[in-house]
C-alpha cells in the first residue's frame, strides 16, 4: 500500500482550515505527522486545499440491467474524476433492489467493478416489508412516493404507515405525490413540450408527498431524510419542523438538495429542453433562491447529485418520451466550489454539505472528516484553477453534461480512495477498487 505525505495543503478540518502536512498510511489518515516520517511520495500541496472525499448519497449507476446507460465501474470512474470517493446508489435497477439476496448480489458485484467505495440502499414495495426488516449492509430503505419503476411505488398510506411503523434502518423517499402527477398529466393531454413537465410535476405534488412522509417520521419517530428538495414550500415544512423542536438533536428529518435545482429553473427548458428534464422537476428563480438559502443556513444539509445518466439518444427523444435524469457525479464538487468563489456559500459549508453530513446522516463509520484515523478518502482542490465542463471529457458513459461549455472555477486535481491514488487531474486509476461502506449500529 503506497505511502503518502501531502504537505503545506490548507486542511478543511471539521472546526477549521488549518495548514498542515497529513499522512496517508495504511488507508488511514494521520495529521502533522512527524518532520522526517518516510513516504512513498511527498506531494507539495502549497496554495491548495485538502477536504474529505465527498460522499454522494443518492446516485443511479444502473447496474445491473440497464448498463448502456452506465455501470458501477464507469459511474465510480466518474466518482474519482470528480472527487466522489464513497457513493450510496438506489435502488431501482433491473432487477430491482428490495431483497437481501438482491442486495448482496450488487455488493458483490461493486467488489469487483468499483473504483471508489459504494453502498447500496434496498428499495421497498408494498409488501416486503419482511426483507426490509432483516436488511442490514445498507445505509437504509428508499421509498418511492410517486415516479417508480417496477414494483417500487408505494403511495397507498397503508403500506406507507407499515414501512415507517415496523422498520428501524433510516428511510429516505422521492416525494412526488403520485395523484397529483396523474391529474396534472391528464389535464395537460400528457404533456407535449418540455416546459410541460415542470406542470406536470408541479409543486403541489412535492409538497403533498413530502408533507406526507414528514407527518409519518414524526409520528413513529423514524428517522427520515427528505431526497432532492425542489420547492420553496418544502423548505417552510422544514423551516416549521426545526422551528417546533426544543433541541435539535430532537430531529429525525433531514434533507438535501441537488445541484441542478440549485443552478437550472424552467427558464431554462428553451435553451436545453430535455437536458434538464428531472424528477422533481426543475422549478422557479424563487425556488432556486429559497434552496441556496435554506442550504446556506443547513435546514437543508446535505449536496447530493440525483446522477442519472441516459444516452443522449435517448434524451432527444421529443417529450414525453424523453426520459428524465441527468449525470452530475464528476462535476458537482466543482459546481459547488464556483458558487464559493461567486460568494454564495463559505466553503466550509459546502464541503460540510458534501462530506461530513452525508457520513452523519448516514452513520457511515470513519468517512467524512479529515480526523486522525479516519478512513484516508481524501481531495486535493484547486479554488482557482478555471476549466470548461465538457462533453468530450466526460468520464460518466453517457458522455455528456447538462453543463457543457461552462466555465467553472475550482476543481479537484487529486483524488485519494482508501490512500490509494484514483484520480490525479488527467487520468482515472481504473485498477483500484474500492469497498464496502459500513453503517454505525448494523450487524457485519
Amino acid at each position: 500500500m503506497t505511502t503518502t505525505l501531502i504537505r503545506n495543503a490548507t486542511c478543511v478540518l471539521p472546526d477549521r482550515l488549518h495548514q498542515t502536512d497529513v499522512l496517508l498510511r495504511n488507508g488511514k489518515i494521520e495529521l502533522d505527522p512527524a518532520v522526517h516520517v518516510e513516504a512513498d511520495e511527498v506531494i507539495d500541496a502549497t496554495g491548495l486545499h485538502l477536504i474529505p472525499g465527498v460522499i454522494d448519497d443518492q446516485v443511479h449507476f444502473r447496474d445491473p440491467g440497464l448498463t448502456h446507460k452506465e455501470d458501477l465501474h464507469t459511474g465510480s470512474r466518474a466518482c474519482a474524476a470528480g472527487g466522489v470517493t464513497t457513493f450510496l446508489e438506489m435502488p431501482n435497477t433491473k432487477p430491482s433492489t428490495t431483497s437481501v439476496q438482491a442486495l448482496h448480489e450488487k455488493l458483490e458485484l461493486a467488489s469487483t467493478k468499483s473504483i471508489v467505495n459504494y453502498g447500496f440502499y434496498i428499495g421497498a414495495t408494498p409488501d416486503n416489508v419482511q426483507e426490509l426488516q432483516r436488511a442490514e449492509r445498507t445505509p437504509g430503505i428508499k421509498i418511492f412516493i410517486g415516479s417508480s419503476t417496477g414494483n417500487l411505488l408505494v403511495d397507498e398510506q397503508k403500506a406507507l404507515e407499515r414501512i415507517f411503523a415496523e422498520t428501524n434502518l433510516p428511510i429516505c423517499a422521492h416525494c412526488e405525490d403520485e395523484t397529483t402527477v396523474r391529474a396534472n398529466a391528464a389535464k395537460l393531454d400528457g404533456g407535449k413540450t418540455f416546459t410541460d413537465h415542470s406542470k406536470i410535476r408541479d409543486h403541489e405534488a412535492a409538497i403533498i408527498a413530502t408533507r406526507r412522509a414528514m407527518d409519518l417520521a414524526i409520528k413513529y419517530h423514524h428517522h427520515f431524510h427528505v431526497l432532492h428538495v425542489s420547492t420553496a414550500a418544502e423548505c417552510d415544512l422544514l423551516y416549521a419542523y426545526f422551528a417546533s423542536l426544543s433541541q435539535i438533536s430532537d430531529s429525525v428529518i433531514s434533507a438535501e438538495v441537488c445541484p441542478h435545482h440549485l443552478l437550472f429553473n424552467v427558464e431554462d427548458y428553451e435553451r436545453l429542453g430535455s437536458l434538464v428534464q428531472m424528477n422533481p422537476s426543475i422549478k422557479n428563480k424563487e425556488d432556486n433562491a429559497r434552496l441556496w438559502q435554506a442550504l446556506k443556513e443547513s435546514t437543508i444539509e446535505v449536496i447530493a447529485t440525483d446522477h442519472a445518466p441516459h444516452t443522449m439518444e435517448e434524451k432527444q427523444q421529443p417529450y414525453p418520451q424523453s426520459p428524465s435524469g441527468l449525470p452530475a457525479v464528476e462535476n458537482s464538487l466543482a459546481l459547488m466550489l464556483n458558487a464559493v468563489n461567486q460568494g454564495k456559500l463559505p466553503l466550509e459549508r459546502v464541503i460540510d454539505a458534501m462530506t461530513a453530513a452525508p457520513a452523519r446522516i448516514w452513520k457511515i463509520d470513519n468517512k467524512g472528516q479529515l480526523k486522525q484515523g479516519f478512513d484516508a478518502d481524501v481531495v486535493l482542490v484547486d479554488m482557482n484553477l478555471t476549466k470548461t465542463v465538457l462533453n468530450e471529457n466526460q468520464q460518466t458513459k453517457s458522455a455528456w453534461s447538462p453543463w457543457h461549455g461552462v466555465e467553472l472555477t475550482g476543481w479537484p486535481v487529486k483524488t485519494w480512495c482508501m490512500g490509494e491514488l484514483v484520480y490525479d487531474g488527467a487520468k482515472v486509476n481504473t485498477e483500484h477498487r474500492g469497498r464496502e461502506a459500513t453503517f454505525r449500529g448494523q450487524s457485519d
